[in-house]
């Protein structure tokens, strides 16, 4: 069964570049229930603009912890 995590991210077109160029591979964030979070930076991509990623997420995630998919649920 999924399980989902909901938090808000703010990241700047240039340090996503960082993610883009390898130099991280993964993100961390702070859910709202106050869960750390920690997903692949590539997750991101379809939700990158020219002013670098933000918005409401939800992660969905397996029994294993693994991610499913990552939604953008609000601005």
């Amino acid at each position: 069964m999924a399980q989902a995590i909901r938090f808000r991210l703010a990241i700047s077109a240039d340090k996503y570049l960082r993610f883009y160029a390898g130099q991280a591979r993964s993100v961390v964030a702070r859910s709202h229930d106050g869960r750390r979070v920690q997903f692949p930076a590539g997750a991101l991509r379809r939700f990158v603009s020219r002013d670098g990623v933000h918005g409401e997420f939800e992660l969905r995630f397996d029994d294993d912890n693994k991610l499913i998919d990552l939604f953008r649920i609000g601005n």
